[in-house]
């Protein structure tokens, strides 16, 4: 029915177009040639199919329709013929009486002395003026695992109703009366002047929620180990070189400090001396004559043999006798070798008495003995810690690579200046930071990477060049 009406619709708006276009003087917007756009004959869609509907049907009348309907939503909340009549109409009363009359002409007057009430235009353009209510969000109704949680709140009612208390519940009560009790006896009010100060900006966190719950949530932070408190080193970050090291510097501190790298370089070099001796090549093993002629000569002279001794053969009895069965003793023997042993048993513990006997008559020299021993375990027990103490100022062994010591930064007596601007700078700042680095033990020893080739070079002539050449 409704597929008939809008076909009869569009015919009778087509029929008004026609006849209005036949009409003298109307002018066609899309061309010029009217006389040919009424005399030609109009193209015939078919209507069965879906990809003509959208194309050639005409659905203005149900936009209208429905932009009527959201009009009518957005300005009063709903359609007007599902409204009551008394929000649609009202009752028209008249004039109002004078007393009404003044007293609405006084309010005026005082808002006209006032500031004016009205909103402005700003505030009005932002104000929402649509009475369509906004979209129900279903997501933020939806629960996770509501399903189970309802499962579980379902039977919690049921155990309720039977008089039970779930396992959980009931610990967690028990906790709770206990901590009232003990907060009871700890907190303090906030108006009592006596109760300690609070810094805000203290690294310590005051919480007053309960640790075991804070444990369990995870919001607990974890304890710092005392280890990881510990610096590596006890050399400060910024290591002050000596007196010395000014550029205008007393007499004796700069002569101290110059006999200090003295020190350094003399030490260097007699490692260098112990290792060019231990290379070295002893005259007992250089070649003479002698041994020269000896290896000339090795192999062209034959010696003879000596006879080698003959190993006479073992006597048939004495590998017998290795090979025979030992003899069964009689019991005569197993009594005697018995009472041997019981013998030699009793005078061991004898002689282990009289030792303990002798040892009352030596406590004197026992206990000067355990006194020196205890004064060789102290001693070297302070010789331990005061060479951990030491260890701990100098660098430790932490990758491959030993750390090697920057040498001192020191002007010679000829090279010191009058002034700071004379002064010629030495070192770098860089190379300093990360040997100081490497001195504390914050990073290991490293060298720089030798960079190696892979494949050797190819050089090829090109073409100009040779015909140059």
């Amino acid at each position: 029915m409704i597929r008939t009406l809008e076909i009869s619709n569009m015919a009778a708006a087509r029929r008004l177009k026609r006849v209005a276009a036949s009409q003298p003087g109307f002018l066609s917007l899309k061309s010029s040639n009217t006389a040919g756009v009424v005399g030609s004959r109009r193209k015939r869609y078919n209507k069965n199919k879906k990809k003509n509907w959208n194309k050639h049907i005409d659905i203005n009348d149900v936009e209208d329709f429905l932009e009527d309907i959201r009009h009518q939503e957005r300005t009063t909340g709903g359609l007007l013929t599902e409204k009551p009549d008394d929000s649609l109409f009202f009752l028209d009363v008249g004039q109002q009486q004078k007393a009404d009359h003044k007293a609405s002409a006084q309010t005026v007057s005082k808002k006209r002395k006032g500031k004016s009430q009205r909103p402005l235009r700003v505030d009005l353009i932002l104000q929402n003026d649509s009475l369509v209510p906004p979209v129900k969000d279903v997501l933020a109704y939806q629960q996770p695992n509501a399903k189970k949680l309802r499962y579980s709140a379902k039977r919690v009612e049921q155990q309720a109703a039977k008089g039970k208390v779930p396992r959980q519940q009931r610990k967690l009560l028990n906790r709770q009366s206990s901590n009232v009790r003990e907060r009871k006896a700890v907190t303090e009010a906030n108006n009592n002047p006596k109760r300690d100060y609070y810094d805000l900006w203290g690294q310590e966190c005051k919480s007053s929620a309960d640790p075991w719950y804070l444990q369990q949530t995870g919001k607990k932070l974890v304890k710092r180990p005392e280890k990881l408190n510990e610096k590596p080193s006890v050399l400060p970050s910024v290591e002050v070189i000596a007196p010395g090291g000014s550029y205008n510097p007393d007499f004796f501190s700069h002569q101290a400090l110059l006999q200090e790298a003295h020190d350094v370089e003399v030490k260097k070099h007699k490692a260098e001396e112990k290792i060019d001796r231990q290379l070295a090549i002893k005259k007992e093993d250089r070649a003479t004559e002698e041994t020269i002629f000896q290896e000339q000569v090795e192999g062209l002279v034959e010696e003879n043999e000596d006879e080698v001794p003959r190993i006479e053969e073992e006597e048939d009895c004495g590998v017998g006798g290795a090979i025979a069965l030992a003899e069964k003793k009689t019991e005569r023997q197993r009594k005697k070798e018995k009472a041997e042993k019981i013998k030699d048993q009793q005078r061991l513990a004898e002689r282990h008495q009289t030792k303990r006997r002798q040892q009352l008559f030596q406590l004197r020299s026992i206990k000067a003995a355990i006194k020196q021993q205890e004064k060789r375990a102290c001693a070297r027990q302070k010789q331990r810690k005061a060479k951990m103490e030491a260890q701990k100022a100098q660098p430790r062994r932490l990758g491959k690579l030993k750390f090697k010591a920057e040498d001192l930064e020191i002007k010679l007596s000829d090279e010191l200046t009058s002034s700071l601007r004379q002064l010629k700078p030495e070192g770098s700042i860089l190379k300093d930071r990360f040997k100081s680095l490497q001195k504390r033990n914050l990073i290991e020893p490293r060298e720089r990477a030798k960079f190696k080739r892979k494949y050797k070079l190819k050089y090829v002539e090109k073409r100009a060049f040779r015909e140059i050449t």
